[in-house]
Order: structure tokens, then sequence, then C-alpha cells
């Protein structure tokens, strides 16, 4: 299985793009390698930079961009509100897939070893990658930043872990490690102050702040400075004045989002800076961010709305950027600022992104793909997307205000069930078009033959298994359509009906191709099995369908 790193380095020039070009140009000469973002600051004259692939391809595409940054950049000229050190100033690897922190951190290392032992950078490593927790935490490390380093690099136990102890003017220093994923993350204030925007950062930062009375620290009983924690875990925070916008912001780094979300994050800063008489205007992403960060923070707002959270993903995304207002300063494409967004293949998912008239075109053509399997997932996904459309509508109902949750968990699983059957209308096709590449490979000796059936079956396998997927997600759909037509909206209960339609065919449609496709197979044990179980589901669609339009039919009353 491919092993896949996530790198995200910081550059010290955020202005000159020409500059930032020619770094990234040198990250993507890399084979093996795909920029995902490139998100120059101004005030912070620093770029974030992410990247991702096989750990051997990072490595490069990191050294040649370390080595560019360093001949382009000249720290001593350089000027930004964000702390840094270097030209490349923070270089972190993140584990993504198939690969453990270990790993992801010996990487880190072996990157380090190079860029200081071939580009006499000196380097120092954080995080996972740093065997002495002493000197793991990036902020301390670059403690006096730029400004300060050239007396702090000479102390025995600020030596860096590779390259020369030796103060670089141009280049600065370089931290590379090893980290779960971080989301970079600014709010908005309606002021200039950066006093007030760093006291509103300590309100909520873990770290808190060093307790004083009448501007003196106070310390405990062993002479060392009490301190105040924050409101939030796994929350690094500061405050600054961003001239290209004219306001302070509290710059955020949630280093857990599992711990502390970014919408609580949003909502915590709002409180505190209201408690200071500062209003948070809105806020922005600095990078990448995970889907189900968005989508957690969709349903979030729409809870404390009293609304159903039973929405499509891309309302759930909608309402996140409207609530956290993400697109205050500038816009906010989730296409480039997703990760799985950027991430994803849909060279085999088209047929889903097609529109109505063009998904009828394909499936009249001469081609036999799209066919029944797929017109049969599609015919499943539009049942159960009626019954989630009455949720909808029974959850936001005038009176009903006390079911709102009732209706809405009906719809979340409404919205799960759709999502899962329309990926099945695109992978039925992929299954068809496996049968048909193992079909044409070689048969020409007994080798060839031999490894032509194989494929042949296991290809037929899959293709009985995805139209099974369909019987048994489409049955489970007519749990919600029975639940809609007894209990939601009662203006909509033919809707709920036609769901049961849709459903009822998406089942027998789906077993047709799924015995058709097990003659073809030659386990007849698991044949016998799964048509078995195909027969079952289908008897039980047919029975749940008559019981469906026997409620309907008596509720319409015509």
């Amino acid at each position: 299985m491919q092993q896949l790193i996530e790198c995200v380095p910081n550059f010290s020039e955020g202005n000159d793009l020409n500059i930032i070009k020619q770094i990234t140009d040198q990250i993507e000469s890399v084979e093996g390698v795909r920029l995902l973002n490139v998100d120059p600051g101004k005030a912070t004259n620093r770029t974030v930079v992410t990247m991702i692939g096989e750990p051997s391809a990072v490595i490069e595409a990191s050294f040649r961009a370390i080595k560019k940054a360093g001949e382009l950049i000249d720290m001593s000229k350089h000027k930004g509100e964000h702390p840094r050190m270097g030209a490349t100033d923070v270089c972190p690897f993140i584990p993504i897939a198939n690969i453990t922190m270990e790993e992801t951190a010996a990487f880190a290392q072996q990157l380090a070893l190079r860029v200081g032992n071939e580009l006499n950078i000196p380097v120092y490593l954080y995080e996972s990658a740093q065997p002495n927790k002493e000197r793991s935490n990036l902020s301390i490390i670059r403690t006096g930043e730029y400004e300060g380093f050239a007396k702090k690099i000479t102390l025995p136990e600020w030596k860096p872990d590779f390259g020369p102890a030796v103060f670089d003017a141009k280049r600065g220093a370089t931290v590379i490690g090893a980290r779960d994923f971080l989301v970079a993350y600014n709010v908005n204030l309606n002021t200039t102050s950066t006093r007030r925007a760093n006291a509103v950062a300590f309100d909520i930062r873990e770290a808190g702040r060093v307790k004083k009375v009448n501007g003196k620290i106070v310390n405990d009983e062993n002479g060392k400075p009490i301190n105040i924690p924050g409101s939030l875990k796994s929350v690094k925070a500061i405050g600054w004045f961003i001239e290209e916008y004219g306001i302070a912001q509290i710059s955020i780094n949630l280093t857990n989002i599992n711990v502390t979300p970014v919408h609580i994050a949003f909502d915590e800063a709002c409180k505190k800076a209201d408690q200071r008489g500062i209003r948070v205007t809105g806020s922005e992403l600095v990078g990448l961010i995970p889907l189900k960060a968005m989508t957690d923070a969709g349903k979030y707002f729409l809870q404390k709305q009293q609304r159903s959270i039973g929405v499509s993903e891309k309302e759930l995304i909608k309402i996140a950027i409207k609530s956290m207002s993400l697109d205050e300063l500038s816009p906010f494409n989730p296409e480039e600022r997703i990760i799985e967004y950027m991430l994803a293949d849909n060279k085999n998912k088209k047929l889903v992104h097609l529109s109505l008239a063009d998904f009828a075109d394909e499936t009249a053509s001469e081609s036999p793909a799209p066919g029944g399997g797929s017109i049969a997932a599609y015919s499943g996904a539009l049942g159960i997307s009626l019954a989630t459309m009455v949720a909808n509508l029974s959850s936001h109902k005038q009176g009903w205000d006390e079911r709102w949750e009732e209706f809405s968990t009906w719809a979340e699983k409404g919205q799960k069930i759709k999502d899962q059957l329309l990926g099945l209308v695109d992978e039925d096709t992929n299954a068809f078009n496996k049968i048909m590449t193992a079909f044409g490979l070689p048969k020409g000796n007994e080798a060839e033959k031999a490894s032509r059936k194989l494929a042949i079956q296991e290809a037929t396998k899959y293709a009985i298994e995805i139209p099974f997927k369909v019987m048994s997600l489409s049955l489970e759909s007519m749990e919600v359509i029975k639940a809609m037509a007894e209990t939601g909206n009662p203006n909509s209960v033919s809707d709920a009906g036609v769901g049961a339609l849709c459903a009822r065919s998406a089942v027998m449609g789906a077993f047709m191709n799924v015995r058709i496709n097990a003659a073809g197979y030659d386990d007849k044990v698991f044949v016998s099995t799964i048509v078995k179980k195909g027969h079952e589901i289908e008897n039980s669609a047919i029975e749940t369908e008559a019981l469906i339009l026997k409620i309907v039919n008596e509720k319409i009353g015509l």
C-alpha cells in the first residue's frame, strides 16, 4: 500500500510572487509529489505551502525548495508579523496514509541531515522528530527569532541538531519535524490594537498567561511565576496587527482538532472578545483543512439554530463558511481549501458529476455503461433523497419545533445512505469496466490464460458485490421512508410514497444485476449464498413497499 505524507513548509516571503513561484516550481519538478496549496500572506511576509506524496519524493521536493529559498530570500532584510528564524522557517511532515508517526519522524530526520550536511544550514528538529523533549516545542526553539539567533546558536544547549553551529545571516536556521495535522486559523477583530488581540489570544490559548497584580508578576511559594491557563486545550494563539487588512487578528494553531475543533475555537474567541468589548468580524484559514472539520462545523451551527443537520455535504460546508465568515477577507473555495477535495481523483466518478440531461444522454448512448446497475443505484439515491426531504421539511415545520431533533436524526441517516448510493452509481460502471478489462487480457499461453481467468473471476465477484450493496442500502433506506410516511409532514406523504417506489425498484433492479453476473462466477457456494440473501432482501422490499403505500394511500384518502 502506498505511503503518503504531507509536508507544509513555511517560507519567509509573502510579497514577491516571482520568488514564491521559483520555490514552488522546485516542488513541482519532483515526480510523485502533488502541490496542493500555496498561501502567501503580505503582512506576515510568509507563504505556507502544502504538498503531498510518497516519502522519498517529498524529501526530495522539500530539499529542493529549501535550497531555492536559501538562494532567493535574504533574512537580514526580512520583516513580518509572524515569528520566524529562517528563509525556510519550519518544515513539518504529517502522516497521511499507511504510515506511522515514528516512520514519518524518521523521514523528517533524513531531510534534516541532508539539509545540514549538503546546504550547511543550521537545522533543529521538533515535535515527534526531536528525541530531546526539552527542545521539541517550536515556540521555544524559535524564541528570540532571527534577530536573537546570532547569540543563541553559540550556546551549547542550542547547538543545532544538524549543520554548522554558526549564524547564517542570509538564510537563518530551519526547523524540521513531524507532527499531527495542524489547522492554522486566524480570527478577525474590529480593533487595530495588538495588545487587545493578544489579551483575547491569552484568554483562549492553552498556555494562558502569567498572573499579574498591579502589573507585577505573582510567584508561587517556590518563586516561580503563577500561570493562568486559557480556556481551550491543544490551542496556541497570539495577537497581531495586519496592515494589509487594517485590523488586528488572533493567530491560532489548532494542534488537535479532535480536542478543540475550529468551530469551538471560533465561538470561544467570539465569547472572550465580547467580554473585552471587541467584536469578531470573521476568520480566515491558512492552508488546508480536513473535510470533517468543515462538516462538523456546519452541523454545530445548524444545531445551535435547532435546525436539521441532515443536509448535504455541500450545504454543511456552506453553513460553516458563512457562520465563521471564512470568506470575509477573500473568497473561500472549498475545492481549493479542503484536503480531501484536493486529493480527490474524479476520473472514476464522472457520472455523478453530470447534469441530469447529460446523465440520461450517456445512459441512452450506444455505450453499454452506465447500465441497469448504475440506474438502480441512482433510483435508490432518489428514493432516500425524497424521504430525507420529508424529514427536513418536518424538522422545520411550524408548530413542530420540539420535534426538530427527531427529524434531524432521520434526515442525517438519509443523507448517509444517499451518499453511499451515489458512490455506487459510478462504482457499478467501474465494476463493469473491470470485467471488460479482464476479458481483454492476453491469452497466448497457459500462464496468460490462467492469469486472465483469475482476473475475470475477481472482476465478476466485484460486479456481484456492488449491486448487492445497492440492494442492502436501498432496503435500509425504506426504514427512513416508512418513518416519514408514518410521522412526517402530512403534506409530503406522497413524496414518501414515491420514495418507496424508487427504493423497491432499486432493490429489484440491482438484484437482476447480481444474478446475471453471478451466472459467470465459478464459486457456486458464494453464488448460492448471495442469491439466497438477495431473494430475502427483495421480498422484504416488496413487503415494506406495500406497507408504506398502504399508509400513504390512507393518508391521501382519495
